[in-house]
């Protein structure tokens, strides 16, 4: 892992673990934007390593229509608990993953 000691990592392919972490707020992003997404497909992401973890991504909702979103997943000693702080609506596969 490549850690930048209070950022962001470089952006890499999403992983299994990346996925499912996206399959658990994709519920919560849906009410955050008003949409219900049929596709909802983690595509790169960057983390920064936090009091846990926050992962920035990109998801892939179904034809050129991409998401960034932030999500923090807290310490396991804190309960491990995910919570989504941030979505980005108007994203493409090229866009840069920045935080926001």
């Amino acid at each position: 892992m490549d850690v930048v000691c209070g950022g962001y990592s470089k952006t890499k392919d999403a992983t299994e673990e990346i996925q499912k972490i996206c399959d658990q707020v994709k519920s919560l992003v849906e009410k955050k934007t008003n949409e219900i997404y049929e596709e909802f497909i983690a595509v790169k992401y960057r983390d920064q390593v936090v009091a846990g973890m926050n992962y920035l991504i990109k998801v892939h909702v179904g034809g050129s229509s991409y998401l960034h979103i932030i999500v923090c997943k807290k310490l396991e000693c804190d309960g491990g608990m995910i919570q989504l702080t941030g979505v980005e609506k108007g994203h493409t596969k090229d866009d840069p993953l920045e935080p926001f």
